[in-house]
């Protein structure tokens, strides 16, 4: 096909050809050998777009000798899956039926269902591929029958493995030299963000505008190769993993202190536009990672917050980089978040109980009560504003849920209250 994309064109054919995933297709490893045995299992790929999924498996299909069809969960429909199992225990199916599902996700739970049989009884193999987390996306009747196997961003160097290959294919198809100026094939394998497509489209780009010299060589600039990759590098869909990945790193790097690895988390969330997120996910850090250690700071990422939402980007990056670097570098407790889970906890659990009768609004005691009164006692009226009497409902009384964190602001208030406590 004279349009068809360059990605497609230099598809590989065999699982020596595939860039990166040596974790599945290195020399003696399981997934490798079980496929080379020619005993194909029913499989799930998962695993973000441009890194090979598809491409293992139509190898897979293509040498497996079984009858292929081949599905994509994005256009077909329950006709069309009944299509395929019409083919059991026909003569086109007589040596087996792989059935290679791309984007399974997309598939609805009756639809997913309708393989059940099928795969269980062995007259149909399943390959299937999904860019979403296929525990969370994919009936977990079918996942059960299924092995799992992750497939990995590519590094910058694999993607430079297929742009050499690519700049070779290319030279011999057009009679020329492709030739890379200093600095342009590692920025194009940097820029690609993981996905051997979208390097292979800017390479297919850039090589279209590209003159053949006079020597016979095709140049391709640092300058050209910038041009078509600006805002490439980052892989962001605010419904898919990759949003939840970064939002993830980003909270965890500011609770793991490092303001470098949170600025970049931020970075990316804000060259995406994800305000919004950038924002919330700052304030559960403040709250839930800093709390008790540097109560102040909750007021203060907030106003930061407010900032950032007032201006708007570009210019609430800056209120936000503050506030970030405020977060991971201040001292961390998370015992305030403990604490209201350990409370949560008891009262799913079934444990609660009345109200002490002290701690209720005032009414009439009933002719039962064996005590009459609410005998409240009002700590304002006792030294120190503080008098020892029951707050926990009776079948609760001993639990304790706040254990004070190891830090200046919250061990200064636990040996505040201890000396109080003690005191006669």
């Amino acid at each position: 096909m004279i349009n068809e994309p360059l990605a497609q064109r230099l598809r590989p054919m065999q699982l020596s050809q595939v860039c990166g995933q040596r974790h599945l297709l290195g020399e003696g490893k399981v997934f490798r050998r079980t496929i080379e045995s020619g005993r194909i299992p029913n499989m799930i790929f998962y695993g973000p777009s441009g890194v090979g999924k598809t491409t293992v498996a139509r190898i897979i299909a293509e040498n497996s000798g079984m009858t292929l069809h081949k599905l994509n969960g994005t256009s077909c429909g329950t006709g069309d899956i009944k299509a395929v199992l019409n083919d059991i225990g026909t003569l086109g199916g007589a040596k087996g039926i792989l059935l290679y599902l791309d984007e399974i996700q997309y598939l609805n739970k009756k639809q997913q269902q309708s393989l059940l049989e099928c795969i269980e009884n062995g007259s149909v193999t399943l390959i299937a591929s999904t860019t979403e987390n296929p525990y969370f996306y994919i009936y977990n009747a079918l996942l059960s029958r299924c092995t799992v196997f992750e497939f990995k961003s590519l590094t910058a160097a694999d993607i430079r493995q297929g742009l050499r290959r690519a700049a070779q294919c290319i030279g011999e198809a057009e009679g020329c030299t492709l030739v890379f100026e200093e600095g342009a094939e590692e920025y194009l394998a940097e820029s690609a963000g993981g996905d051997m497509r979208k390097a292979l489209g800017g390479l297919e780009f850039v090589t279209t505008a590209a003159g053949v010299e006079a020597n016979g060589e095709k140049r391709i600039t640092l300058d050209m190769v910038q041009q078509v990759t600006k805002r490439t590098a980052m892989r962001y869909d605010r419904s898919g993993d990759d949003h939840y990945d970064i939002l993830s790193a980003f909270q965890k790097s500011m609770r793991g202190s490092d303001p470098d690895a949170a600025l970049h988390y931020l970075a990316r969330l804000l060259e995406a536009g994800d305000l919004v997120s950038a924002c919330r996910r700052l304030m559960v850090c403040a709250c839930e990672d800093v709390g008790l250690a540097y109560p102040q700071i909750i007021p203060i990422v907030k106003a930061a917050v407010d900032a950032a939402n007032m201006l708007g980007l570009p210019e609430a990056r800056i209120p936000l980089a503050d506030a970030v670097i405020l977060v991971a570098t201040s001292p961390k407790s998370n015992a305030g978040e403990s604490a209201i889970d350990a409370a949560m906890a008891d009262l799913q659990a079934g444990k609660s109980g009345p109200i002490p009768r002290q701690l209720q609004n005032k009414h009439y005691d009933g002719e039962d009560a064996l005590v009459k009164g609410q005998n409240y006692l009002y700590p304002h009226a006792f030294p120190n504003h503080w008098v020892q009497q029951q707050y926990l409902p009776d079948r609760l009384k001993d639990a304790v849920y706040y254990v004070p964190g190891e830090n200046k602001n919250e061990q200064a208030a636990a040996a505040y209250w201890k000396r109080i406590k003690s005191e006669k």
